[in-house]
């Protein structure tokens, strides 16, 4: 079990915007490439499984939370403590 609470399961705001990018350039490849093949070959199945197989390469390299997606990690503020916050109120 503690295998499975050790893998990341976040990407930052950079990661997220590459992931994007990159799975549309995948699905727009795949998709030109299969509409011409499909055309070329007169078969609309040959440019579904295209699409298709273009759509399971972007979800295996966009899907998971590769490293190359948590380069740029935010650096968060750290919480404030609730009881400080309720004397600061008491005392104005």
């Amino acid at each position: 079990m503690d295998f499975f609470t050790s893998i990341p399961t976040h990407i930052d705001y950079v990661g997220q915007a590459k992931a994007e990018k990159l799975y549309r350039a995948i699905i727009t490849l795949f998709s030109i490439v299969g509409f011409i093949w499909g055309y070329i070959v007169q078969q609309f199945s040959q440019s579904v499984y295209i699409l298709g197989a273009g759509f399971i390469l972007a979800a295996i390299l966009t899907l998971p939370p590769w490293p190359m997606y948590r380069r740029n990690p935010l650096n968060w503020q750290n919480p404030r403590n609730p009881e400080e916050k309720t004397s600061s109120k008491k005392k104005k």
